[in-house]
């Protein structure tokens, strides 16, 4: 009886077995950091405000000062003809350089600016 109380608490757990050959080891090891509904905002070089949020982003192992962002949005704030200007940013996905403080982005990018500028690219490169 004890044993078949035993046998029935054991068929009745659903028991995952993930075999070894299953598992990236590529991702693993070039994966260092991920990070989920990732965002971060600062300051440009003019002082002015910029935010950033990314649906996921990661660094890799071979360049930690590089960030690689999908499904990104953004805000940055410029200054033209001494008017203060907002530019809504969205990309399918982003590189963020920490070194040289560039963003690149990249796939079906568009800027909605507050002056009524409008912009539709494939890639832009965004100093901050």
């Amino acid at each position: 009886m004890i044993a078949s109380l035993i046998a029935g608490a054991l068929f009745t757990k659903q028991i995952l077995w993930t075999p070894i050959s299953a598992i990236n080891m590529t991702d693993i090891v070039s994966n260092q950091f991920k990070m989920s509904n990732a965002s971060f905002s600062g300051t440009d070089k003019n002082g002015e405000p910029f935010e950033i949020h990314a649906l996921s982003g990661r660094q890799e192992y071979t360049n930690p000062n590089l960030v690689l962002l999908s499904k990104v949005s953004g805000k940055t704030v410029r200054i033209d003809n001494n008017k203060k200007i907002t530019d809504n940013i969205t990309a399918n996905s982003a590189r963020y350089d920490r070194d040289t403080k560039t963003i690149t982005l990249f796939g079906h990018v568009r800027v909605d600016s507050s002056n009524g500028d409008k912009i539709l690219t494939d890639e832009m490169v965004i100093q901050l």
